[in-house]
């Protein structure tokens, strides 16, 4: 008789039922698996086998042929241990068929038969309730995240015999989590940076709060010692919270990445993703022969922060265009092609010239016009496009810091006016699909970004003077949107677009 069981496979974040199907037939003890499965699936065979011994249950004496379906379907990961040795001891009449219908499992097995977390959980159990699976058997340690998909029965098992148990004697309390609670924590959590510990800068953190209200990019400059990297890394502290939404969406990404944790199953800040200028295009887009998230997806509805952009290879800076434009990537591949989601917030940071000193009070600047203007074409003009803020920030000088006597702003009153912001961008656009201003394609900035006469006066002059092209146009009506939002105006005015275009004439 053949047995089934249930499990699910991802390709890139979307999840594919799988019905994994075990026969045993009269000949040399041996474990056969067809449907197209990678060295890891095939190398469960043995950690099946003694899994199943160690257990205290009887393995087939004959040949066991597993039969993963659909076999187009390519099968990578540890994943597929369980619900095959749950197939095998259907087989020998431990667990009985009837007992598992509308049932999955997922998990990785030990050599003593104990579970061990496993990668993408979450997607995978989200595909299995669309296909009409009620419960579902995970390993303890991927039980919180499984169950934050509403309307499924999750168990988690800490060992082989705990799921036969289940069946016969011995129930698992199904796990239960209170998903608001975790929403509700993002709003008390303490950041390491904050712009309180930050002195001066009154117009880099104005505009790093613009960028934050609207999900623009932003490039700053400035000499060594200006505080751009401190101000980058305080940027994380006034984030807006997770909205359930994004948060289910970034904590599917985090899964398949593998960088989910126990303790703590649903991501609720926004990420604040570091990248090293010595990064290669593949790290930073994703990519592989199965594709995996690269960076500009790990940074999905938070922060990349590229720290000396310039010194980044051009080609790897090139290869952020598409993603900034689309919000997404597509990787293709010979035989596959992956979509991630990539809306994310671009922080750049750079000095003006090679020696860092262009236009500092103290101390000279040693580089030649070839130089600094060799220096500044590292970044193109496509990619400078697409950044909606670039700033230029002066170094204090130590009198100048010493005579700064006021408080600084904390991020926590700045974050409040963030908040507000996207509010009521959130409810502005609730049918139209996006989230921010940033998000705005030409059709919905035409019905959101209106001007007054006088306003497109201002665009049409500026226009001709900074020879913008549609592009940049189009982005700075965006950012009038978010600082007018900021005023809580229900308009564009004047004020709101001179302040925009201010951010653009510092290019």
């Amino acid at each position: 008789m053949v047995c089934k069981t249930i499990t699910g496979t991802t390709i890139g974040l979307n999840a594919y039922k799988i019905e994994v199907e075990v026969d045993v037939i009269n000949s040399i003890p041996n474990i056969i698996i067809v449907g197209l499965p990678d060295n890891a699936v095939s190398e469960s065979r043995e950690r099946i086998r003694s899994a199943i011994k160690n257990s205290s249950y009887t393995f087939p004496k004959g040949k066991v042929i597993i039969n993963l379906a659909p076999a187009d379907i390519k099968k990578e990961g540890t994943h597929f241990d369980l619900p095959m040795a749950v197939g095998i001891l259907q087989e020998e009449g431990v667990i009985e068929p009837e007992k598992i219908k509308d049932t999955a499992f997922i998990g990785e097995l030990s050599l003593d038969g104990s579970l061990r977390a496993v990668a993408g959980v979450l997607p995978i159990v989200t595909g299995l309730k669309k296909n009409g699976i009620t419960s579902i058997f995970v390993p303890k340690e991927n039980a919180k995240e499984a169950a934050l998909v509403q309307d499924v029965t999750i168990y988690g098992a800490e060992h082989l015999s705990d799921i036969v148990n289940h069946f016969t004697d011995n129930p698992i309390t199904p796990t239960i989590v209170d998903i608001q609670k975790y929403l509700n924590s993002a709003l008390e959590e303490d950041f390491l940076y904050d712009f309180k510990n930050v002195k001066g800068q009154q117009k880099a953190k104005k505009a790093l709060e613009i960028a934050a209200a609207g999900g623009h990019n932003i490039l700053m400059s400035g000499s060594p010692g200006s505080g751009k990297t401190l101000m980058a890394k305080c940027f994380a502290s006034i984030l807006p919270p997770l909205e359930l939404e994004e948060a289910l969406e970034l904590t599917k990404i985090y899964s398949i990445s593998g960088l989910l944790t126990s303790d703590k199953p649903l991501l609720t800040q926004r990420p604040f993703r570091s990248v090293h200028h010595t990064a290669s295009s593949v790290g930073i887009i994703g990519g592989g022969s199965n594709p995996k998230p690269g960076e500009i997806t790990l940074a999905h509805r938070g922060v990349l922060f590229l720290d000396e952009m310039v010194e980044f290879p051009r080609m790897v800076l090139e290869t952020l265009r598409q993603p900034l434009e689309d919000g997404k990537i597509v990787i293709s591949r010979a035989k596959t092609s992956v979509t991630y989601p990539a809306q994310f917030m671009l922080v750049g940071a750079m000095n003006p010239c090679p020696c860092g000193f262009l236009g500092d009070v103290e101390k000279h600047c040693t580089c030649t016009e070839v130089q600094i203007q060799r220096y500044k074409s590292r970044l193109s003009g496509p990619l400078l496009d697409r950044i909606d803020l670039v700033i230029n920030i002066p170094r204090l000088t130590t009198d100048e810091l010493l005579n700064i006597n006021e408080d600084s702003e904390p991020s926590s009153e700045i974050r409040k006016r963030v908040i507000s912001a996207r509010k009521i961008q959130i409810e502005r656009y609730k049918d139209e699909g996006i989230l921010t201003n940033a998000e705005l394609n030409s059709n919905l900035i035409e019905k959101y970004c209106k001007l007054d006469e006088q306003s497109q006066n201002l665009m049409k002059m500026a226009a001709s003077k900074y020879k913008l092209s549609g592009r940049k146009y189009a982005r700075i009506l965006k950012l009038a949107r978010t600082i007018a939002d900021l005023s809580n105006a229900k308009d564009i005015e004047m004020v709101h677009l001179s302040q925009a275009l201010q951010y653009r004439s510092e290019e």
